[in-house]
């Protein structure tokens, strides 16, 4: 095969066992097709490939996958995209999703399907899609302690103790609001259809070059969600915290203090996620979100 790609990686879901003979067959099908294959570590500790499949592939952690490969490949559900998304987005290394039986936004290619929409992929024919993702940075008494990335979205939320928590936010510098509330979720297109959409927030278009801004239970019925362009650098102050974090695509997080300061931008590298030829972005969403079909 003639491909644009030499160096493949493979990230399987954590504990699932059962993905075994997908991964089995995804590993044949690459070795026949004399691609090198890179394998995530985790996934050989957790026994979700099977050990034969396993020594015919280089290990490599995580973090060191945008080192070596040139196309990553995810196994598993959105959940493990966003964990594999937010180790490759620096090397801007392109990404694809098999899903493992239930439709997800972001892995797109079924596994009864894998190879045979995966090869044209491999080939070169496919969809790119640049996704935006935030970058965050949490400021304490003058001083950085935390720098993090997220693809769906960067979450203040009140914490265990029930507490509403105060904040003040600013869009380049520009006082927007006072909010008392259970939290907020700053959003990319791609987490739109997230928690965002949970809470009230609207449905971007994956390609829109904006984020929002939803409130999260807010005290004043008023507050409503606001959609700001990629290019705005938003600051969240936090001035009476509790026990506040801030959550990063719902799968780390960090600690808030009084007085501590959110600030969030555009990573400076787009995620490159590739699609198959007949890929639709609103038949996606009509099948997800259980919109009615076309009549005529």
């Amino acid at each position: 095969m003639k491909s644009p790609f030499q160096n493949i990686g493979i990230v399987t879901r954590p504990g699932t066992p059962e993905i075994r003979p997908t991964a089995h067959t995804l590993i044949d099908f690459l070795h026949q097709e004399q691609f090198t294959v890179y394998l995530d570590e985790d996934g050989i500790a957790e026994n979700t490939v099977y050990p034969a499949d396993a020594e015919r592939c280089q290990p490599v952690g995580k973090t060191e996958l945008g080192k070596y490969c040139d196309l990553v490949i995810v196994l598993g559900g959105d959940g493990t995209f966003l964990s594999v998304a937010r180790e490759i987005a620096p090397r801007a290394i392109p990404i694809i999703g098999i899903n493992q039986g239930h439709l997800g936004f972001l892995t797109q290619i079924s596994r009864d399907r894998m190879i045979g929409e995966l090869t044209p992929v491999l080939e070169g024919k496919y969809l790119p899609e640049e996704r935006i993702l935030l970058e965050v940075a949490i400021t304490r008494d003058g001083e950085e302690i935390q720098r993090s990335l997220a693809l769906n979205d960067a979450v203040i939320s009140r914490g265990a103790a029930g507490h509403m928590i105060e904040f003040e936010v600013f869009i380049n510098q520009e006082f927007v609001y006072t909010q008392r509330s259970d939290g907020l979720i700053v959003s990319t297109p791609t987490g739109s259809t997230a928690y965002a959409l949970a809470a009230g927030g609207p449905i971007l278009q994956a390609s829109l070059r904006a984020f929002t801004l939803v409130p999260i239970c807010p005290q004043s019925m008023t507050n409503r969600p606001i959609a700001v362009a990629d290019t705005s650098e938003i600051e969240i102050l936090i001035t009476k915290s509790g026990d506040a974090r801030v959550h990063f695509d719902g799968q780390s997080y960090a600690d808030l203090h009084n007085f501590d300061r959110v600030s969030i931008r555009r990573y400076h590298n787009p995620l490159r996620v590739l699609h198959p030829t007949d890929y639709q972005y609103f038949k996606t969403l009509r099948q997800k979100l259980h919109w009615g079909e076309q009549l005529v």
